[in-house]
C-alpha cells in the first residue's frame, strides 16, 4: 500500500506569488542597472507610447530577451528604432509576475558602437547646415520625363539590380548609365567622389540617382563624408538620394535635391509610372478631342446661320428698302420743320437788326459830337483868338521865361491872324520869379 505524500516538518514549500516576488527582488538587487547590446526583434508601439520588443544577438543565436520601454523613455530616444537595428539598451533586469517572465526594462536606447560616430554625424550635420549646404533655395527642380538617368552605386549589391528593375517597369524607354563606385569601406568616399565628378563632366543624364541598401551606421557611413556630401551639393545635375531602408539617414540626403527611402523608392521618384503617363495622355486625348468637337459644332452653327442669311438675299433686300423708305419719309418730315424754324429765325433776326441799327446810329452821332468839342475845345487857335500870342526863338523852341530872352535878341511869335518877327528891347522879370 503507497503512503501519501507527505511534506517533512522542516522543509520549505513556495507560494507561487512569493517565489516570484522572492526572484524579483533578487532580480531587483543584482541588475538593478545593467547595459545589453544586441539586435531588435519585432518591434513595436502601442497607442499608450509604450514600446515592446525583443533583443537577440546579432551572430543567429537563440536567446532571446524580452523587453519594454515605457512612454517616458521612448520618448527620449533620437531615432526611429526598427526590426534589424544593433542597438545598446541600458536599464534594469524585472520579473513580470502575471506571467511569470523574465523582461528587460529600458531606461535609455541608442545605436549600438555609434555613440562617438553619431557624435562626429551631428556635429558634421551642424557645421554643413552652417554652411548653407542642406537649404532648400538651393535645391534644383527634377525633370519630370527624364530620357536619359545615371546611377552611382556599386555593381556587386542588390541595390542596382533594384533600380534597374524599377526602372525598365516604370520607364522602359529611358536610357540608363551605370556609374560604379564602392559605397562601403574606407576607400568608398573618393570612389563616390570620382563617380559623381565623372557623370557631370560627362554630361550622359539629366539626372543622378545616388544608390546603396541598408546597413548599420558604421556601413552606411560613407554618405556621411563630408567630401561626398560636397560633392553631392555641387552636382550640377540633379540628384535623388536613395540610401539604407526608410528609417536610415545620411548627410548625402539632405546634401541632395530629393531623399528616397530606398533605392527602388529613388528610381521610382525619378520617373513617372508608364501607366500614369498613359492615363495623362488619355486625359489629353479626351479633353483634346471634346474641345475639337465644341470648336466644330460652333463653326457648323455659324456656318448655318450665315447660310440661311444667303439663302434668302430678296428677304435683305427688302429689309433695306423698308428701311430707306422710312428714312425717308423722316427726312421729308424733317426738312420742311427745319427749313419753317430757319425762316422764323430769320425773320427775327432781320426785326432785331432794323430796331437796333438806328439806336445804334444815333448813340455814334452823339458820341462824335461829344468827341468833335473836346478836340475843338483843343485847338490852339482858338486860344490866340483871345489875345494870346505864340513865341519862339525861330527856330520851333517854344519860349516861355524871361531867362530864355536876351537884349536885341529877334523872337518869332504867331498870332490868331499871322506871324511877326520881334526884337527884345527890354527884360522886366517878376519880383516873385
Amino acid at each position: 500500500m503507497v503512503e501519501p505524500f507527505k511534506p517533512a516538518p522542516t522543509r520549505l514549500v513556495w507560494g507561487v506569488q512569493a517565489l516570484l516576488t522572492a526572484v524579483s527582488d533578487s532580480l531587483a538587487s543584482r541588475y538593478a542597472n545593467c547595459t545589453v547590446e544586441g539586435e531588435l526583434s519585432g518591434f513595436t508601439r502601442a497607442a499608450s507610447g509604450h514600446c515592446y520588443f525583443s533583443l537577440k544577438d546579432a551572430d543567429g543565436a537563440t536567446a532571446l530577451l524580452r523587453c519594454a520601454m515605457f512612454r517616458r523613455a521612448a520618448s527620449l530616444v533620437d531615432f526611429a528604432p526598427g526590426d534589424g537595428h544593433r542597438v545598446e539598451v541600458r536599464g534594469r533586469l524585472a520579473l513580470y509576475e502575471p506571467r511569470g517572465e523574465l523582461q528587460f526594462v529600458v531606461e535609455a536606447m541608442r545605436r549600438a558602437g555609434a555613440g562617438a560616430l553619431y557624435e562626429q554625424f551631428l556635429r558634421l550635420k551642424a557645421k554643413l547646415e552652417a554652411q548653407g549646404l542642406f537649404d532648400a533655395e538651393r535645391k534644383r527642380p527634377l525633370p519630370a520625363y527624364a530620357r536619359r538617368i545615371g546611377v552611382i552605386t556599386s555593381t556587386a549589391g542588390a541595390a542596382l539590380h533594384d533600380v534597374l528593375t524599377a526602372l525598365q517597369r516604370r520607364a522602359p524607354h529611358a536610357e540608363v548609365f551605370v556609374y560604379p563606385s564602392l559605397v562601403q569601406g574606407p576607400e568608398a568616399p573618393d570612389s563616390l567622389v570620382r563617380a559623381l565628378q565623372l557623370a557631370n563632366e560627362r554630361g550622359d543624364a539629366e539626372l543622378l540617382l545616388l544608390c546603396r541598401g541598408g546597413g548599420s551606421l558604421e556601413d552606411l557611413w560613407a554618405f556621411n563624408d563630408e567630401r561626398v556630401v560636397r560633392a553631392v551639393a555641387a552636382s550640377a545635375l540633379p540628384v535623388i538620394c536613395g540610401v539604407g531602408h526608410e528609417t536610415d539617414f545620411s548627410l548625402a540626403d539632405l546634401a541632395a535635391d530629393l531623399r528616397a527611402p530606398t533605392p527602388t523608392a529613388a528610381a521610382e521618384l525619378a520617373t513617372p509610372s508608364r501607366s500614369s503617363c498613359l492615363d495623362a495622355l488619355d486625359a489629353l486625348a479626351r479633353t483634346l478631342r471634346r474641345r475639337l468637337e465644341q470648336r466644330l459644332d460652333a463653326a457648323a452653327q455659324r456656318l448655318d446661320r450665315v447660310a440661311l442669311r444667303l439663302a434668302r438675299p430678296s428677304d435683305s433686300l427688302t429689309r433695306q428698302r423698308r428701311r430707306l423708305a422710312l428714312l425717308a419719309q423722316r427726312w421729308g418730315q424733317v426738312l420742311p420743320r427745319l427749313q419753317g424754324l430757319q425762316a422764323q429765325t430769320l425773320r427775327h433776326q432781320q426785326q432785331r437788326l432794323v430796331r437796333v441799327l438806328p439806336q445804334q446810329l444815333e448813340r455814334q452821332a452823339r458820341r462824335l459830337d461829344t468827341l468833335a468839342q473836346r478836340l475843338a475845345a483843343l485847338d490852339p487857335h482858338r486860344v490866340l483868338a483871345r489875345g494870346y500870342a505864340w513865341l519862339d526863338d525861330g527856330q520851333g523852341r517854344a519860349l516861355s521865361s524871361v531867362r530864355q530872352l536876351q537884349l536885341g535878341a529877334a523872337v518869332h511869335a504867331v498870332l490868331a491872324d499871322g506871324q511877326a518877327e520881334l526884337q527884345v528891347l527890354a527884360l522886366k522879370p517878376d519880383a516873385a520869379a
